[in-house]
């Protein structure tokens, strides 16, 4: 059984309309169909790495395919409808999910209509402003089926951004696992110890790590996770650089210490995962995860849908400094 349809089939939704300038657009919506629903968003967040890059339209030609968002609508580098941490309220579909919490890999818009295949519940015990984190908590699980740590195993996290914070989390969880988070800003020190994560700036981090999971999308700190290796140590590299070009030294002692540099990206569920594990089985993990508290220390601002155009663009520049930011949605 499904809901009547409603009368108001419109919605608003922020595009990149040129390389540096948002705006807010009017959408139609269509009825639901079978087997889709209709979501009003109660927030989203914005995922400032990737979406900044985006913004700004460095998004390499050669990679416009790869890095298309699941309900992206337009092109890069513009006008583009992108963003993929949306949670909202099913207003319209099937019974079992009426009236329930989901989380959907949509732009930030304040409706839209989706197969139901394409949301997932949030669990009770997550609250709804919390659960914009799941993409970035998925990323972070997919990344430590790559990395597979073990027990007492010394690692380090290079860059204290949305993923960074995201792997110390949940690293700080393991056990008898000595983690670091390093960033060269030394506010992430709080956030560290909300996480319950070590911390140190980058000149006094702990060195001889079994692993370092790099996410600084920074050349240097690159280069610093490999000093800060063991010898047949690994770096997992995270770290998305755009249309920028990095350079590393991969001369002196990389290869008398055989060490190893590896990506990671959850555009494939990890092939170290359990065998059979799906996207949807990662991302509903990452939402149980979430029950933890410490995660709201990512959230580091929040603004008005109405404001999105202006907070993107100083999001870019910086002067907005964030981890991720919160996007609240008024009734409409």
């Amino acid at each position: 059984m499904e809901r009547t349809a409603r009368a108001d089939r419109t919605a608003r939704a922020f595009w990149l309309a040129e390389p540096g300038r948002g705006e807010i657009r009017t959408a139609s919506l269509p009825a639901p169909g079978d087997g889709e629903v209709l979501v009003r968003t109660l927030y989203s967040g914005v995922s400032r790495g990737t979406e900044t890059l985006v913004f700004g339209g460095r998004v390499p030609e050669n990679q416009h395919t790869a890095m298309r968002a699941p309900f992206q609508e337009g092109d890069f580098p513009a006008p583009v409808k992108y963003g993929y941490l949306n949670v909202g309220l099913v207003e319209e579909g099937p019974e079992r999910l009426l009236g329930r919490t989901v989380f959907c890999l949509y732009p930030h818009q304040t409706r839209y209509v989706v197969p139901a295949s394409a949301v997932t519940v949030v669990p009770d015990s997550v609250p709804a402003s919390r659960a914009i984190l799941a993409g970035t908590v998925e990323t972070a699980v997919n990344a430590l089926w790559d990395a597979a740590p073990l027990i007492g195993d010394r690692i380090a996290v290079v860059g204290g951004g949305m993923i960074g914070c995201s792997v110390a989390a949940l690293l700080a969880r393991f056990p008898g696992v000595r983690v670091q988070l390093v960033d060269a800003d030394p506010e992430r020190a709080a956030v560290a110890r909300a996480l319950g994560t070590g911390f140190a700036l980058p000149g006094d981090a702990a060195g001889e790590c079994d692993l370092v999971v790099h996410a600084s999308a920074t050349e240097a700190g690159l280069t610093r996770s490999l000093e800060l290796l063991a010898r047949e140590g690994t770096v997992i590299e995270l770290s998305w650089y755009g249309d920028r070009r990095v350079t590393l030294p991969l001369g002196e002692a990389f290869h008398s210490r055989r060490l190893t540099v590896r990506g990671s990206q959850v555009g494939s569920v990890s092939p170290s995962g359990r065998a059979g594990r799906t996207y949807a089985d990662r991302l509903a993990l990452a939402l149980e995860l979430l029950a933890e508290p410490a995660f709201d220390a990512l959230i580091t601002g929040e603004s008005a849908f109405a404001e999105l155009p202006g907070v993107m663009a100083k999001l870019a520049s910086g002067s907005i400094p964030a981890l991720c930011h919160r996007i609240a949605y008024d009734e409409v």
